[in-house]
C-alpha cells in the first residue's frame, strides 16, 4: 500500500469547511505535502509551480470550474501524469463521463463520501500495484 509521508496532495475545493476539513484528515495521514486552492485559477497556478501526486478536484469553482482545469492538466504534457480524484456535487452520469472523457481517475459523489473513502480511495489511485486500481 502507499505511504502517505511519499506523497503530496492539493485540495481543489472552494468551500472553506470541507477544504479545511479535507487538507486536516490528510495531514493527520502524514502527507508529506496538502496545498489548498479554492478557485481553478489558483490550483492550475500551484499545481505547475509544485506539481502533487495527486489532485483532488471539485467541479464547481469560481474562476474556472472543474472541467476547465481538470482538461487544462490533461493537456499539460508535463502535468498529465498526476491523477485526478473529483470530489463533487454533481452526480448526474453525463458529469461523471464528462470528467472521465477528460481524463479522472476517479469520482466521487459528496453526498456518498466519508473522509475515510476519501483516503482510501487517495492510496487506492497511488499505489499502481493494486489490484483494484487495475481493475477500474
Amino acid at each position: 500500500m502507499a505511504n502517505a509521508k511519499d506523497y503530496s496532495v492539493i485540495v481543489v475545493e472552494d468551500e472553506t469547511f470541507l477544504s479545511k476539513i479535507l487538507s486536516e484528515r490528510l495531514e493527520d495521514e502524514g502527507f508529506k505535502r496538502v496545498d489548498v486552492a479554492g478557485n481553478g485559477e489558483e490550483a492550475l497556478q500551484k499545481i505547475e509551480a509544485n506539481p502533487p501526486d495527486i489532485v483532488l478536484l471539485d467541479m464547481i469553482l469560481p474562476k474556472m470550474n472543474g472541467f476547465e482545469v481538470l482538461h487544462e492538466l490533461k493537456s499539460n504534457e508535463v502535468l498529465s501524469h498526476i491523477p485526478v480524484l473529483v470530489l463533487s456535487n454533481l452526480g448526474q452520469d453525463q458529469d461523471i463521463r464528462q470528467a472521465q472523457e477528460l481524463g479522472a481517475a476517479d469520482y466521487i459523489v459528496k453526498s456518498n463520501f466519508s473522509l475515510q473513502k476519501v483516503v482510501n480511495k487517495i492510496y487506492e489511485l497511488l499505489d499502481g500495484d493494486s489490484e483494484e486500481s487495475d481493475a477500474k
